[in-house]
């Protein structure tokens, strides 16, 4: 039996095939079209999923897409009529796409799939719609290792819903109860993030990353007068302070006034107010959270929460939750976004719809790593650097290991291109951009000299997993990069109090730990723990980092710049690699040194500039 999942239309679409149960592949089209956040028919994506099970669209039992458009249109239409006639600019934007394209979105499906059916659209399978919170919580909950567990998901909306509970027991989901729109806490935290002048959608990592250098000023302000948040999690906003619901920005004046002036503009100067605005949402993020956590315990019962929906990727908030809630232990879908509704919606028909039966031993989750890319091997690999004249060497892994642990620990920067792509936001070893954390210069270097990106910015630490209560206060496992932990008491430096006087982004460069590159400025970090299992040249080449080093730890980076999506093809990352100050490269057993290759400026196509988000 033979399911593809699709999300498209919005925002990240993807696909994701599951053969009797078995994730076997699953990508982002945005890998494959380079537009970030790519919201068209995954056509590539699907094709790549396709292939790499070995199948045609004739071989597809079902196709299911992961949200429902009428729902959603019903909910724009009943919105605006609410708001009569505060949203009638926004409605005669919003309306005419709908009516060309999203209302009648069976029939744009069924086209696009028979375009890949070579045709013949007698080969398509029936094609299926789930509810779109109903996908989040199955990429949630049919994806971890639990056998019960409750699933909470947090987003900013769905067709109604924004934020939703649910109970998962065995191949079963039900639903518990809902949060609607307008009322949403991914709303709100795009509010604030539109407000620094962040682009909503892709910027609220940076609102989290900025937070720890500011001082929660603004949170009386903002639980006073934008939200009233009750005792069980459960929460309202003054809708009189956003204009989401109707407008075409995400504030209001009203906004703008009770924080003192309009948002910033993208690209000016971050201030010490934005930092502090970023702490306050942040905290107010956490705070509500845990009050939900606590009442669906109270609720549920069980020992197991599952996560998704955008929120689920505050990675500080799930730290909390892990270290402050009453779960036994967390769970976070790695692509807990839009992307991961196709692979829930997949999972959806498989347990749901037809009724298989599902095993899970409260251990191993069913994501493989979520490594559930594209692979692509050492002939493909020297094939294109043979058609640019790059000069590499093809060094097997018992040299290549060696010499890359030595490499890093002369504090050079790799790109580290190998096995299968990640799914989800998260580079996880596959395609990386790796460097000593030991290095006090490596984060400004990495910022500024490879990811082009605001310097505030912190970047992740790879641990090997039996180390990490070593260098981090935290138990278990982490393999998505998805909870912050602060690094352990015996890792950190003390602050001199001139140090300990500093405000805001003064406090960027002063070293708090052993491996200052990967700890952040409240000695917090977001911790990947690597396992050999899932990932064991990744592991291989941690251990030979240490047997150098003596530091199990390395920078973890997303294999890109600011603005482009993570690197998919051999081409991908050998452009990435010419136009970075990235020091060395290795795809596979293909090591490229930057020294050794040629200039570009002949070549108009390399001069090509990376656009800014």
């Amino acid at each position: 039996m033979n399911i593809i999942g699709i999300s498209a239309y919005y925002h990240d679409s993807a696909a994701a095939l599951i053969r009797d149960g078995e994730i076997v592949a699953a990508a982002q089209e945005e890998r494959f079209t380079r537009k970030k956040h790519d919201p068209r028919f995954p056509g590539n994506a699907i094709s790549y999923c396709l292939e790499e099970a070995g199948l045609g669209m004739s071989d597809i039992d079902y196709v299911i897409f992961y949200d429902k458009p009428f729902v959603t249109f019903e909910r724009l239409l009943e919105t605006y009529l609410a708001y009569v006639p505060a949203g009638f600019k926004s409605f005669i934007t919003a309306i005419p796409v709908w009516l060309k394209e999203k209302l009648f979105l069976k029939k744009t499906l069924k086209t696009e799939l028979t375009k890949l059916a070579n045709g013949d659209s007698s080969k398509l399978p029936p094609l299926l719609f789930n509810d779109h919170h109903r996908s989040h919580a199955s990429s949630a909950f049919f994806a971890s290792p639990y056998e019960k567990a409750a699933v909470l998901c947090l987003d900013g909306v769905g067709e109604w819903a924004t934020s939703s509970v649910w109970l998962g027991d065995g191949n079963k989901l039900d639903s518990l109860w809902e949060i609607k729109f307008p009322h949403s806490l991914g709303l709100l935290y795009s509010a604030f993030t539109y407000y620094t002048g962040f682009r909503v959608n892709s910027g609220e990592y940076k609102l989290m990353g900025l937070a720890p250098y500011g001082e929660p000023k603004y949170v009386d302000l903002i639980l006073d007068n934008l939200i009233d948040v009750k005792e069980d999690g459960t929460f309202r906003l003054d809708m009189s302070y956003f204009s989401y619901a109707t407008g075409l920005r995400m504030t209001s004046s009203k906004f703008d006034k009770l924080f003192g002036g309009p948002p910033r503009k993208p690209e000016s100067e971050v201030t010490q107010k934005e930092m502090d605005i970023a702490r306050s949402i942040q905290l107010v993020t956490e705070e509500i959270v845990l009050k939900l956590a606590r009442n669906i315990h109270k609720e549920t019962g069980v020992d197991y929460l599952c996560l998704a929906g955008g929120v689920a990727l505050n990675c500080v908030s799930n730290g909390r939750l892990l270290r402050e809630g009453p779960f036994k232990e967390i769970w976070i879908q790695p692509a807990a976004g839009d992307a991961g509704g196709a692979l829930g919606a997949a999972l959806t028909v498989w347990y749901e719809y037809l009724e298989k039966p599902r095993q899970a031993d409260n251990k191993e989750d069913f994501m493989k790593g979520s490594y559930l890319g594209r692979k692509f091997s050492n002939r493909e690999i020297k094939d294109y650097l043979e058609q640019v004249d790059a000069p590499y060497e093809e060094l097997p892994d018992e040299e290549l290991m060696p010499k890359l642990g030595k490499i890093l620990d002369s504090e050079k920067v790799v790109g580290w291109f190998n096995g299968r792509m990640e799914f989800g936001p998260r580079a996880l070893g596959g395609r990386s951009i790796i460097g000593d954390p030991r290095s006090p210069k490596m984060q400004s270097v990495m910022n500024l000299k490879i990811k082009y990106r605001e310097s505030f910015r912190p970047f992740a630490p790879s641990v090997k997993a039996e180390a990490v209560s070593d260098w981090f206060q935290h138990k278990g496992k982490s393999p998505y990069m998805l909870i912050v932990a602060p690094v352990a008491e015996d890792k950190r430096l003390p602050m001199t109090e001139e140090q300990q006087a500093l405000f805001g982004i003064e406090k960027l460069n002063v070293p708090r730990s052993q491996i200052p590159a990967v700890t952040h400025v409240d000695y917090s970090a977001r911790v990947q723990t690597i396992h050999p299992e899932t990932n064991p040249r990744y592991y291989s080449l941690i251990d030979h980092f240490e047997q150098q080093s003596g530091c199990p730890v390395l920078i973890n980076t997303s294999f890109n710049v600011r603005g482009e999506p993570i690197v998919y093809t051999p081409e991908d990352a050998y452009r990435c690699f010419m136009r970075t100050e990235m020091d060395y490269l290795v795809m596979e057993n293909i090591l490229l040194d930057k020294t050794q290759q040629p200039s570009r400026d002949d070549d108009d196509s390399w001069k090509d500039e990376f656009v800014l988000d």
